[in-house]
């Protein structure tokens, strides 16, 4: 950390019994390693890195099979950094046999659907099935070293599969399921996967999407040579009544999930021993495609050493996620915080994790408010998108008990104040800490986050996640408070290249700024030393010689009563270089013509007021939803290129999760 860049003040010789910190896990490595302040703690873990990350796997308990002889070897550059060499393990070894020994039946993960707990998976009943459908992927070919895509919901088939595939040595492609065919596609051609476990069907918002109609190609269209079915409700049916149902008596390559796992249970050796594969540290442990804001999906890798140990710490010490909590983090498999916090992170920690498949405003519009009361969960995520809806659906969290929660935590997107005093009042009760974090895919967790040991800053993401070497650059690559987020040191967890691609590796991250990471964020420093996302520097609108991010502009449209989102863009204009065009999701959709007038004439009035009339946007239009990818991102980028050309390229639309949000935006500007 650089002097200018100091932290809020905090000692932990300043706490007393009697506060709640003194059980904190980032308290307690704190004084474990005698660090008295959270500034010391950063200044700590940077200039002693390899200290530090050395004692973080000794304080979370990560197990190897072999102990590493060096934390990091950069002899390659920064950008190759190999991160624990020599060192022997399986990520899986941290979820299964460390939680066997303390606690077999405690619950790991509580499945839910529209109707209600659908399953409880206790630790031991994780170690029975993995050991089980290891067996059955093995018997269809399956061996260290493959790649296989998945693409499915949030079902406890996607995590058996997962921990199944981690413990044979094998390398996971998680494929968000929203996604339609041609996305699905070129991840599956990228990665090169050969097998892809899938399903027929799921349910999103009480309709049945068909996924066969996305991956039935995948034969003829990629290198995928076999397919595993996870049996739909039907299916399961069929198959009782008439064998020849199964899969694998249609098609050679295509096989029933229940069929090769029942199989496999009667073949199992029950008196065997669970074991994993023993893996090199920096073997690769998946593959996830970034849904990022622009150009085409980077496949960022992840490995068993690395990845082990960030998202334990990413678990324990940003969230102060412990083993007797509850957590309802609302992320997909598809995402890297489902990947970081919800299938490895909460594992690892003990704790017991509540994931649901559909959407969380469905069947009820507070069924998500309901499963925190009946669970008692004690941490509960949403991305900044989700709470705004939440606020649009008029959820009231008096009519809750929602006394269990202890934290909250959002990612995604930024936060802006309104969504965040929402969160904190109707959700928290004005006594829960939001955990506000930013990082990204190829980070493989949070760069920046708040942390429970801070004071509440509504939208502020806090400050340097300890073990990050982070500073705010200008265009000259000098320090400032507000500018470029970089990164100067590797941590454990950051992407080892992209797949397939590494002279873009090198460009988009360390090609800016000499051995230095370039986020592609603009970010800021208040004068409490709190750290604030400001957007994507490519979003960045210049008006007339004036430069402005968008989210100044978005926050003060969403601090009107009346308007719930918003996002601003700028195209190409004659006189002032480029104009500002806006689009707002209402509280009111069922406006005239009159008031739709007027309100744009108090959103105009609004900005002038705050920010001035070089402002004043060429068009406000109204719409239903933006577009977004798959973690709750605006997509700028895209509504810029409708506006301009109305033709958006078909790798662009792989990244919009609701596409038809588009066709909105190309109705309202002439």
């Amino acid at each position: 950390m650089k002097k200018n860049f100091q932290v809020p003040f905090f000692s932990i010789n300043n706490l007393t019994s009697s506060t709640n910190l003194t059980s904190n896990n980032l308290v307690k490595f704190m004084k474990k390693n005698n660090i008295d302040t959270l500034q010391d703690l950063l200044t700590q873990s940077t200039e002693q890195f390899e200290w530090y990350w050395d004692k973080v796997r000794e304080d979370l308990d990560i197990r190897w099979k072999q102990p590493y002889s060096k934390v990091i070897d950069v002899q390659r550059g920064a950008p190759w950094a190999e991160w624990f060499l020599g060192g022997k393990c399986n990520i899986i070894d941290n979820i299964i046999q460390k939680n066997i020994e303390k606690h077999p039946d405690k619950t790991a993960f509580i499945f839910v659907d529209r109707n209600g707990i659908k399953e409880k998976l206790t630790f031991s009943d994780l170690e029975f099935r993995i050991r089980v459908f290891k067996l059955a992927l093995k018997s269809i070919g399956v061996k260290r070293g493959d790649v296989i895509g998945i693409y499915l919901p949030m079902r406890s088939e996607s995590f058996i599969s997962i921990y199944s595939i981690s413990s044979l040595g094998a390398i996971h492609v998680p494929i968000f399921s929203g996604f339609g065919k041609l996305a699905l596609e070129q991840r599956l051609i990228d990665s090169n996967s050969k097998f892809l476990i899938t399903s027929e069907t799921m349910q999103r918002r009480g309709k049945t999407i068909t996924l066969k109609d996305h991956w039935k190609d995948v034969f003829r269209n990629t290198n995928v040579q076999k397919v595993v079915l996870v049996d739909t409700v039907a299916a399961v049916a069929a198959a009782a009544v008439n064998d020849r149902f199964r899969y694998q008596n249609k098609q050679d390559n295509i096989f029933s999930y229940n069929h090769i796992y029942d199989t496999s249970l009667n073949n199992l050796d029950k008196y065997s021993n669970f074991d994993s594969e023993i893996m090199d540290s920096s073997e690769p442990l998946f593959y996830l495609y970034t849904s990022g804001t622009t150009g085409k999906p980077k496949g960022t890798i992840q490995t068993h050493g690395g990845f082990t140990i960030f998202s334990a710490q990413q678990a324990a010490y940003l969230i102060d996620l412990k083993s007797i909590d509850t957590m309802f983090w609302y992320a997909d498999i598809g995402w890297i915080t489902g990947q970081t916090w919800v299938v490895y992170g909460s594992p690892i920690i003990g704790a017991c994790t509540v994931v649901f498949e559909d959407t969380l405003d469905y069947p009820t519009k507070d069924f998500w408010a309901k499963q925190i009361e009946k669970l008692k969960v004690t941490i509960f995520g949403a991305a900044p998108t989700a709470i705004r809806q939440f606020m649009q659906n008029n959820i009231q969290g008096s009519k809750y008990d929602f006394s269990s929660l202890r934290l909250l935590a959002s990612t995604g997107e930024r936060l802006n104040q309104e969504a965040w005093y929402w969160f904190f009042k109707n959700v928290g009760n004005n006594r829960c800490p939001i955990i506000n974090l930013s990082g990204g895919t190829e980070i493989g967790g949070a760069i920046l986050s708040m942390l429970p040991l801070l004071r509440n800053a509504p939208s502020s993401v806090g400050i340097p996640v300890p073990g990050f070497d982070v500073d705010i650059y200008d265009e000259d690559g000098k320090s400032i408070n507000t500018g470029y987020l970089v990164i100067k040191k590797p941590w454990p967890a950051m992407t080892k290249g992209l797949l397939n691609d590494d002279e873009r590796y090198i460009t988009t991250y360390w090609s800016r700024f000499s051995n230095v990471w370039y986020h592609g964020d603009k970010v800021m420093v208040d004068e409490h030393n709190m750290w604030y996302i400001l957007g994507r520097v490519d979003d960045v609108i210049k008006i007339s010689g004036h430069r402005i991010d968008p989210s100044e502009i978005e926050e003060i449209l969403t601090s009107h009563p009346s308007v719930i989102e918003s996002a601003a863009v700028s195209i190409p204009d004659e006189v002032t270089g480029e104009a500002v065009h806006i689009f707002c999701i209402l509280r009111d959709t069922t406006m005239t013509d009159q008031q739709v007038f007027a309100m744009k004439e108090n959103l105009n009035r609004l900005l002038t007021e705050k920010i001035g009339k070089f402002l004043l946007p060429k068009d406000i239009g109204f719409v239903k939803e933006l577009p977004k990818n798959r973690s709750g991102k605006i997509l700028r980028r895209l509504i810029r290129q409708k506006l301009v050309n109305n033709d958006i390229a078909c790798d662009d639309l792989l990244l919009v999760e609701n596409p038809e949000s588009l066709d909105g935006i190309h109705s309202k500007i002439d």
